[in-house]
């Protein structure tokens, strides 16, 4: 796969705009064959859009957060499964850009354009050898996107020798030391593809380990570069969370826009109404635009604090980071509750398979169940925050 152009951050939005009728022609393949579409991981390379995080020599553009937005919820109005895959991916190079030189040009080298997929929390299990390598095994189930990678990058707890932890961190190893598993059949976001994988005893060199209380804390060795781009000074634990809230913003707003399409002139069965002028169905209406409109609202403001912090090289204050905790998990929630509201409403023909209402409404609603996404989680964090309680938690 060749490299694609550098892209300017003020084009994003419509180069992911001009895609998303070629994605509302797979979106139903990517559901049937539970995975993104290879064509459409082709579009994602040649548009530029999968390496808006990339650093330039590695082919990408290093743009902000505030473009992952812009194009991860734009795409999502053709597909919210291929926009949940490139929002993955775009957190995977976020990581890859605070590991070694070396390490990265072990993955980009070869394919500028690669896609990396990962399971970043610290499901598996490394021992650190007095070599400074590691040995690998585990498990890693939700590994969206993983069939259209050649590196995965894993989450494990580290061990010494002794049997002592002494960190946890991502380990980036190649699709050929890995194992597939044909397990994801699922109810929502079935096209991502995220099969779980697992491996035994891999060994992995020194320099493809990166520390994730380092990334928390604004450790590695690109926070205190100079000119290191500013996207990856991003507080990572706020930057994390959102990358995967995005893609609700436009399944939300295809929702809506099937609804007003099918709605208008259709009776409603056993009552005289004629569906637009009930006012059950202009409440509804009203009621959803206007919470995805709150959803975008918190995404781009979340963004432009990050985007602000990370030019400025700064930590972000811990009651900025802990709001964003809580105001992640509400992006995909309003985006949930405005997709289960047009389909309960909008009648018994949303659940054909082949409405986007219901596609929409599943998927916004397995997003939500992210364990990163969960309200009650976030809630819990911040308000723990506000009344001066330990939040139980380092990923603020």
């Amino acid at each position: 796969m060749l490299a694609s152009p550098v892209i300017a951050e003020a084009d994003v939005k419509q180069i992911a705009a001009d895609l998303i009728p070629q994605l509302r022609s797979t979106e139903m393949q990517a559901e049937t064959d539970r995975k993104v579409p290879a064509e459409n991981i082709k579009l994602l390379a040649d548009s530029g859009l999968l390496g808006i995080f990339r650093a330039q020599k590695w082919g990408g553009s290093a743009l902000s957060v505030r473009a992952h937005v812009d194009a991860v919820s734009t795409l999502a109005e053709g597909c919210q499964a291929t926009a949940w895959v490139l929002s993955v991916y775009h957190a995977h190079d976020f990581l890859v850009g605070h590991m070694s030189e070396r390490a990265q040009e072990d993955i980009y080298a070869s394919s500028p354009m690669q896609a990396v997929a990962a399971v970043i929390g610290p499901r598996g299990k490394a021992i650190r050898r007095k070599d400074g390598s590691y040995l690998l095994s585990g498990f890693w189930p939700f590994a969206s996107g993983n069939a259209a990678s050649d590196w995965m990058l894993l989450g494990a707890h580290v061990f010494d020798e002794d049997g002592t932890q002494i960190d946890e961190g991502d380990l980036a190893v190649p699709m050929a030391q890995i194992t597939r598993q044909d397990d994801w059949f699922v109810a929502g976001l079935q096209g991502t593809g995220s099969n779980s994988v697992k491996c035994t005893d891999v060994e992995v060199p020194a320099h493809r380990f990166v520390s994730l209380p380092a990334v928390l804390e604004n450790q590695t060795a690109a926070f205190a570069n100079p000119d290191t781009p500013s996207i990856y000074k991003t507080q990572a634990g706020p930057a994390l969370g959102l990358f995967i809230c995005t893609s609700s913003l436009g399944a939300a707003r295809r929702a809506l826009e099937e609804f007003r399409r099918v709605v208008p002139g259709k009776m409603v069965m056993y009552t005289d109404h004629i569906s637009h002028e009930w006012s059950a169905i202009q409440q509804a209406a009203g009621k959803a635009a206007s919470m995805i409109h709150a959803a975008e609202l918190l995404a781009y403001n979340m963004a432009d604090d990050m985007d602000h912090w990370a030019r400025k090289g700064e930590k972000m204050p811990m009651e900025l980071r802990a709001r964003i905790r809580s105001d992640i998990t509400m992006v995909p929630a309003l985006c949930r509750d405005a997709t289960q509201l047009l389909m309960r409403v909008g009648g018994a023909a949303g659940l054909s398979l082949k409405s986007p209402i219901q596609l929409n409404a599943r998927n916004t609603l397995a997003a939500s169940m992210h364990g990163f996404l969960l309200e009650e989680a976030g809630n819990e964090i911040y308000g723990r925050f506000l009344l001066g309680v330990d939040p139980g938690t380092p990923i603020i």
